[in-house]
This record gives C-alpha cells, structure tokens and sequence, in this order.
C-alpha cells in the first residue's frame, strides 16, 4: 500500500480486541491495517455468528447496532497484500452507542468474511441482529451470496424475474454492454404475475377459522407513501396485523456506477442519493477519498462545508415539516414552509450557482470561494427564520388536531431503535442524544455552540418536534459560521484534489501536468479502505470506499439512513389502525432514492 495516508493495525491496545482473542483466541481473526483507523477482523464463516453474538451481548459497552453488512467481489482486485485469500468478502459493521457517549475506546468495530467460490454460502446474522433481514437481502440480491437460515431470502432491489446479480464484476455497467431490451406482451405478463404478493409467501396467514384477513396495497403510486414505495397491509378491519414493506422501484445502480466513473466525477452522483440533502451528500463521499488520499482540508473550506450542510438540513427539515402536516390533514402549512424553503435555496444558488444539486464539494475542498456578498445573504435568511419557526410552533406544534393524530402514534423505545439501525431523529426522538456532530466531532463541529434535540415518547410527534428544534439550532450553526470564518484557501494545496487551480496552471509544467491528467483520467488514489459517516439530514450516511490504486473506485458502498427506517416499520405498526399508519410514514423523513440508491 502507498505511505501518503495513516495505517493502523488493530492489535492488543483495543480492550474489543484482547477481549475478542480470549474468547476466541487469537488465532481465530486475521487483523488488516485500514486508513480510516477502525479495527478490523477477517473472521471464519463458521464463526462468524457466534462473534457478532459475543459483541452484541457478551462485552462492556456492547455492539447493540449492526450498522451496515455489505460484501466486496474480490476477484480482480490486486492490491490484497496481507488480507485472506477470497473470490467474495462479506463486512458487517457494528456501533456502540455506549462507546461514543462516553468515547471509550473505537467506537466501531468492521469484521470480514472470506468467501470462496461462485455462490458462496454463510449463515444468516438475522439471529442476532434483526435488521441483518434486508441487508442480507440486498447481498444476495446484487452479489449471489447465499445467506444459510435467512427467513425470506429473496431480491429486494431488483425486479423477482432479473437475471444475475448486478454488483459481481463480470455484471455489465453499461446499458449499451446489453443486448437491446424488448418487452413483448409474454414477458410483460410474466413480469406482472411475478410482482402478485402471495401471503404464504411471508408466512402470513390468509384469516382465522372464524373470519378472512383483507390485504391491502398502499402504493407505489400513492401520495402517503412518499416516493414510489409499496407497502402491504394485512388487515383485521382497520387494525394492522402486519405489513411487508417493498422497495426497489427507485433503484438505478448508483454503487455499480462509482465503479465506472473517476474519483472526481462520480461527485454529482452522490447529490441524487438523498436527492433532498444537496451537498451534504457529497461530504461523507470527499471526506473518504481524502482520508484515502491523505489530504488535510484547510479550515475555510471545512467551514463552508458545514454551512452549506446546515442550509441543506434546513431545506430537508422544511420539506418534511410541510409534508408530515399535510399527511395528518393540514393543507396550509406545507406553502408557507416550502416559501421559507425558497429562501434557503435563494441563499444556496448565490452561493454554490445552482439549488438543489449543486454538487458543489471537491476533493480536498469547494469548486471555489464563497462569492461576494455570501454574508448578507446569510444573515438576512438567519434572521427570518426563527420567527417563522416560532410561528409554526404556534400554528402547528400546538394545533390539537396535530397533538391528538400524532402523540403516541407509532412510538418505539431506544433499544428498539438501535436493534433496527434506526438514527438521527428517529433515534433522538427516544431521549437518546445520540448526534454524530458533538460524539464524533468531523469537519470542525468541535468548535461550534448547539444542542441536540430530543423526544421523550419515541412517537410521531417527537419526530416532529425534534426535526423543528433542530432547524432551530442549525440556524445557530449558521450564525457562527457567519461571526467566525476564517480566511485562507477554499482548496487543499495537494496533487490528489481535483483540479488544480486553473490560474496556476500557466505558471509551471508540473502543475500543467497535473492539471491537464485531472481533467483527463482523474486522480489515482492510493489502494486501501476508508469508510466515513456523517450526520445527515435523516439520520446516519456514510461511503465506504475501497480503492485498488486506479482512477475509479473498485467498491463504492452507499450506508443511507432511510433503508434502515422502512425496514422498521412492521415491528412498530402491527397491532395500530391505518391512519396510524400514515402518520408515521410522515414521521420518518425518507426519500426513496436514499433506500433504493
């Protein structure tokens, strides 16, 4: 591996280690050294549940949340000094909230599974972690690992009749690498046979001995379900016995095409992920190629970056607060929101040049310095929106028809939260202040003033309440960013950000050099892996980015909240009445191009 980024070796320092080599010994785990300083464990298939258990139950500060589980194809990789020998890996990623709360030790802890041959097998983890269903799901979906004991292994993403597995490097990344599409009026037929839901299927029963259950579909064409998402209901009148939620309608292959565009222009792809958050989508992805890379962003950029983030929270916050109290029945809200909404973007496009997808972060910093003027405009929008939020508080928060259709609606404890994944407001909703930006400080929040919100019920309503005091302190972040720029470079001074500045381009041929092969083939980021994650607008995202010392990534993997939170839904729903059921829909706050990628 290139020297220009840290390596670390988790070894006998980490109390999780030494405790996992006593228990198991230690001939059990292979370590790899990693750049983004997480300890992690090549683990033997037939082990590998019986660790996750162990990490989950049988240490201090335990593992309660399996944070991510996705796979790599191994086979053309070349850059594999140390690791195992594997045509597959399997990477579960586990987090202690108890560690970061009280910053005991690494927080996360990544195990592997090295798996050979053509359709690998190893055993499901949904015995330990319930929200191991989807992910394993998902892997077998776009990999063909065959997860040993998973309740309903079947695809997720991909329509039931797709051939293949479209994450595997023989799969084509192009639409022109297939033979051209017909859809005639069999296959069109078989398709739609194919999409029917069959109860025993999900092993639900059809009724009682005394009555039948009513199955309902809701969506994916439906206002309520946000997003061209389906959801079937199995009714005893209005109550909810249980529903199956069905994804994969927005899926577009967005980590299959990080594997075909260059470091630098895969970043306008990272905006269409959670097509509401705008730039703070790119800053978990430039974040782990510069951790990769080696590169130290100045502080200007580092504040800008958390400027625009905040704007991009409160433009997401806006959206939801509208939505969520146009789905419990009021109409008016959501215009006077989406007004304030347009403000925000005002304030964005004379910044960045555009509003919502201004993909606007560059590796190493910004596309260029803020403009003119950026204060004024800053402060003008700062001063607006606290008094219209107190407004809202006024007209909305308080409304009865509001408090009564959404208090102890849908409500879920902290442990429940964390056994399906769930973060940001869904999390801080149950009186966890759990907030990425004060428990692990990144770009510069160490230096800022605010408070993390929380709810007391876990309901619907706190996860509205808490998104509305969030906006709230955002404006605090905002405000400080104005009272404390600092001056300096936009733009690490380093051969790996993308592209040079073009009025030093002129001045020496190295630098024209430079230039002139950033714009041509991009940067060759030194092989490794680094994840990073970040608080964004709806909860937990982070890239986990595998480079193997080329101009593209060899594995982009996407971690986004929401396909976290929908996987939840059935637990919380059952046994409440469909208008329950809307409401909560509302109170997640997701976007389906963030659960489907």
């Amino acid at each position: 591996m290139a020297d220009d980024a840290p390596l670390s070796v988790p070894g006998l320092e980490n109390e999780v280690i030494r405790d996992l080599y006593a228990r198991f010994g230690e001939s059990a785990f292979v370590p790899q050294r990693t750049r983004d300083g997480m300890p992690t464990l090549w683990v033997r298939a037939e082990q590998i549940v019986d660790v996750l258990r162990h990490l989950k139950n049988g240490v201090a500060k335990p593992y309660k949340m399996l944070y991510d589980l996705t796979a790599v194809d191994e086979r053309l990789r070349k850059h594999r000094q140390d690791l195992p020998a594997a045509d597959f890996t399997v990477v579960y990623q586990l987090l202690s909230i108890e560690r970061d709360m009280t910053r005991s030790g690494s927080p996360d802890i990544r195990l592997k599974v090295a798996l050979k041959g053509e359709y690998p097998h190893l055993p499901t983890a949904t015995t330990v972690y319930e929200n191991a269903n989807w992910y394993e799901r998902e892997v077998w979906d776009l990999f063909g690992i065959v997860f040993d004991g998973h309740p309903s292994l079947r695809r997720i993403m991909l329509p039931p009749r797709w051939v293949g597995h479209p994450l595997r490097k023989e799969h084509a990344a192009r639409a022109t690498e297939f033979d051209p599409f017909v859809l005639d009026q069999m296959r069109q037929d078989l398709d739609q046979e194919a999409l029917l839901f069959k109860p025993e299927d999900w092993g639900m029963k059809k009724g009682t001995d005394n009555e039948d259950f009513m199955f309902l579909n809701l969506g994916p064409n439906h206002p309520s379900a946000h997003g061209a998402f389906r959801i079937v209901l199995q009714l005893d009148g209005e109550e909810i016995v249980d529903c199956v939620p069905d994804i994969g309608y927005h899926h577009r292959g967005a980590e299959k095409m990080g594997e075909r565009q260059s470091w630098h222009s895969y970043i306008p792809y990272t905006d269409r992920i959670d097509y509401l958050g705008g730039v703070m989508n790119n800053l978990p992805y430039v974040m782990a190629v510069e951790k990769l890379a080696g590169i130290t962003v100045p502080a200007r950029a580092q504040t800008v970056r958390i400027m625009m983030s905040e704007f991009f929270r409160i433009t997401s916050h806006l959206l939801f607060f509208g939505t969520f109290l146009q789905d419990v029945g009021a109409m008016s809200p959501v215009f006077f929101a989406f007004v304030d909404r347009q403000k925000a973007y005002d304030v964005i496009e004379a910044v960045t040049g555009f509003r919502m997808h201004p993909a606007w972060y560059r590796i190493g910093g910004l596309a260029h310095d803020l403009p003119q003027g950026w204060d004024r405009l800053v402060r003008e929008f700062i001063e607006h929106l606290p008094k219209r939020l107190d407004e809202y508080q006024k007209a909305a928060l308080e409304n009865s028809i509001v408090v009564s259709r959404t208090r102890h609606v849908a409500a879920y404890d902290t442990a429940q939260a964390m056994e399906w994944g769930t973060t940001g407001g869904g999390l801080r909703a149950t009186g966890m202040a759990y907030d990425l930006r004060k428990t692990r400080p990144y770009c510069g929040y160490e230096n800022f003033d605010f408070e993390i919100p929380t709810g007391k019920y876990g309901d619907a309503y706190d996860r509205l309440i808490v998104r509305v005091e969030e906006m709230r302190q955002s404006v605090r972040i905002i405000q400080q960013c104005l009272d404390n720029m600092p001056s300096g470079p936009y733009k690490a001074d380093h051969p790996l950000t993308t592209p040079p500045p073009k009025d030093r381009t002129l001045k020496d041929i190295e630098t024209l050099i430079t230039h002139f092969l950033q714009v041509s083939w991009g940067p060759v980021i030194p092989a490794g892996e680094a994840s990073v994650m970040i608080e964004a607008t709806k909860g937990l995202n982070s890239y986990y980015l595998t480079s193997d010392g080329s101009t593209m990534s060899y594995r982009t993997r996407i971690r986004t909240p929401s396909f976290a939170h929908l996987q939840q839904i059935p637990s919380v729903i059952r046994g409440q009445m469909i208008p329950d059921l809307i409401a909560y829909i509302a109170s997640i706050d997701f976007v389906m191009a963030d659960v489907d990628r």
